[in-house]
């Protein structure tokens, strides 16, 4: 065989290997799982090695198990609170998936809490803003914390009340959204600053985190069209965020406004707000002046001066990493199929973008080069003022969020039994969330609004086989 043939012959099994290796179907990439049912969202990545799925495992069962009140025998596990939401990641990331909005009358918000914060007037607030991306609330902090240790009051009372908000298709028919209202009382601490900012936040799913991190910030802040340069409407940014490790500014990445740099702060960071364990990056209990009980409470702290190790973290953050997306699924329906090409017209891959190369990673090989279909730029855009909170963080303003992922999205009621979507699930279903976006995603929104029944449905079905 001469060289000819044999570059022929290479040229062929590199195609064949690039088309193998690029299959929307396989929205992971080698890590995806096959898996459909209510464990989809918590099965490790399809590639991942022996030595990987035991890491995987131990990272897991500190994710999933509940922390306990210090001192206490079970010494890897102890600490919990003074004030915190809830005692273990599962709680809110049930099944590894998506928590909900607490209704009225519910007791407490397992799955959902609220970030607080007020604006920063002097120029030392807004050194602290500057590097905190916020400016805490003088009493309660960042985070309302609903629950406590025994001794200790929770902080208030959170959910939410709803009003009906109707809006009409081009073809006459009518939907009726619901519009949220926070409710916080039972403020245990006295009153907050007058000018607080509320912003109510549902536990977003776990899977394929380790691949979002894996693509290469220079493929991100490639997608950022600040002046709109393609007039397409459409004017993704990035934020730019306090990276604890690195201690310097750093993209950001995950959260509802990209507020994190890495899952390893992501994950420390919910340890102590959400559950009040300590690490060497967070070192501070969330107790304020106003909180004497809290500040006097029993802590955990292991010799290394925090409730969860440095080595915890690494299998927790393996764990986090290796989480797989399952399979699309009726992917060959004629319905899909229309749906995937009203999805490119629409103009909804402007924000939600296909697909993604992850960067070489020689220590995390799982993860290393694969092409994946997140659909999201990781980006934050400008929604609108009826989707807004009003409360800045980093270079995200009060009407930024982060473009969500879409993959796994239609197993949420599988895995989760609800479809409740948007930052504070108040969208019952795709139809509702598409009905809510504004902004940069009016044209997107106002393009849904003008298709036929037949259409939506299939622009619908489409999202749901992600």
């Amino acid at each position: 065989m001469n060289n000819n043939s044999m570059w022929l012959i290479g040229l062929v099994l590199a195609a064949i290997s690039s088309t193998l290796s690029a299959n929307p179907n396989k929205p992971g990439g080698d890590t995806t799982t096959s898996r459909t049912d209510e464990n989809a969202f918590s099965l490790p990545a399809a590639n991942l090695d022996f030595d990987g799925r035991l890491n995987f495992s131990t990272g897991n069962s500190f994710f999933r198990n509940p922390w306990v009140v210090a001192p206490a025998t079970t010494v890897a596990r102890d600490g919990l609170g003074p004030l915190f939401n809830t005692n273990g990641c599962q709680n809110c990331h049930l099944k590894d998936g998506r928590g909900h909005p607490a209704l009225q009358g519910d007791d407490n918000a397992v799955s959902m809490l609220v970030r607080i914060s007020i604006p920063a007037l002097t120029e030392q607030q807004k050194a602290i803003q500057a590097k905190q991306g916020v400016l805490p609330e003088p009493n309660y902090g960042g985070q309302i914390q609903d629950q406590a240790i025994p001794g200790v009051a929770p902080e208030a009372r959170v959910r939410f009340s709803y009003k009906d908000k109707p809006f009409r298709f081009a073809d006459g028919s009518q939907v009726m959204l619901r519009a949220p209202s926070l409710i916080v009382d039972q403020l245990a601490y006295g009153p907050m600053h007058p000018d607080t900012l509320f912003s109510a936040r549902i536990a977003q799913p776990m899977i394929g985190l380790g691949l979002l991190e894996s693509i290469s910030a220079q493929d991100i802040l490639a997608n950022q069209d600040p002046q709109d340069s393609n007039g397409d409407g459409i004017r993704g940014i990035a934020n730019r965020v306090w990276d604890e490790q690195q201690q310097a500014f750093s993209l950001g990445r995950f959260g509802w406004k990209a507020g994190q740099p890495s899952l390893m702060q992501q994950n420390a960071a919910a340890f102590n707000g959400d559950i009040g364990i300590t690490s060497l990056l967070f070192s501070q209990d969330h107790c304020t002046h106003k909180q004497s009980a809290c500040r006097e409470a029993t802590s955990g702290v292991d010799p290394d001066g925090s409730e969860v190790s440095n080595k915890l973290l690494g299998f927790v953050e393996f764990y986090t990493r290796h989480l797989a997306v399952p399979k699309r699924r009726n992917v060959d329906d004629p319905l899909v199929q229309q749906g995937d090409k009203l999805f490119s017209e629409l103009n909804c891959d402007g924000c939600h973008q296909r697909h993604f190369v992850t960067a070489k990673r020689p220590n995390l090989p799982a993860l290393s080069e694969q092409k994946i279909y997140p659909y999201t730029d990781l980006l934050l855009h400008d929604m609108g003022p009826e989707l807004a909170d009003g409360r800045p963080e980093y270079l995200a303003s009060g009407q930024h969020w982060r473009t969500p992922p879409l993959w796994g999205l239609g197993l949420t009621e599988v895995v989760n039994g609800h479809t409740q979507y948007l930052h504070d699930g108040r969208a019952r279903n795709v139809t509702e969330a598409i009905l809510w976006h504004g902004g940069e995603a009016e044209a997107a929104k106002q393009g849904f609004a003008q298709l036929s029944e037949a259409q939506r449905k299939a622009l619908v079905a489409f999202v749901n086989s992600l």
